[in-house]
């Protein structure tokens, strides 16, 4: 969760004109920096190679989807 202080570091980091997507943009992925620092000091995290196997599971998955859509 991003804090007063936080929003007003970053709004200080930010050019002089800048469009509120950017704001927005840039405030989501501070949000997931922070969410998985804090997932990371918790214990919360899978090894590399879990990592690589839901990968690979995802890419299967995935790529058979595009097969199935293509009738191959």
């Amino acid at each position: 969760m991003l804090t007063k202080e936080k929003l007003k570091e970053q709004i200080e980091k930010f050019p002089d004109e800048f469009t509120i997507d950017e704001l927005i943009e840039k405030l989501i992925l501070i949000e997931k920096i922070e969410t998985g620092d804090k997932q990371s000091e918790n214990g919360e995290v899978i090894s590399e190679k879990e990592m690589e196997n839901e990968i690979d599971i995802l890419t299967i998955h995935h790529s058979s989807r595009d097969l199935t859509r293509r009738n191959i």
